[in-house]
């Protein structure tokens, strides 16, 4: 069903794909910032400790400056939707005692950051 009468805040996007860290600690940073303003997230993102949270940081950044291209002012911008979903794995091996090697996988992610104008 479709909303006809009510006006539609454009909605801007950025992915990142193939981050080097596994997608259950990138959505421990992620689930922080959903819905918030762009400044809050900011803030957030800046003093959380998780080491998910800097590249988090630079796509929320991106995709607020990929809005202001657009003529949406930064100040009115809020995370309207956030997901991360589940990359690749890079497999390893992992040297051991007697010449043995352990498999070793180290798992990516993909988080896609959506900002909206307007108030959450």
């Amino acid at each position: 069903m479709r909303n006809e009468g009510l006006p539609s805040s454009p909605e801007v996007r950025a992915l990142a794909r193939h981050i080097s860290i596994s997608a259950s600690k990138t959505r421990r940073a992620v689930d922080q910032i959903r819905y918030r303003s762009y400044e809050q997230a900011l803030m957030i993102l800046e003093f959380m400790p998780y080491r998910a949270c800097d590249p988090v940081l630079r796509l929320i950044s991106s995709a607020a400056a990929n809005a202001s291209r657009l003529g949406l002012s930064k100040a009115e911008l809020f995370v309207g939707g956030a997901e991360v979903g589940k990359g690749t794995s890079y497999k390893r091996l992992r040297p051991r005692a007697k010449g043995r090697a352990y498999p070793m996988r180290k798992h990516t992610c993909h988080v896609t950051i959506v900002v909206r104008q307007g108030h959450a």
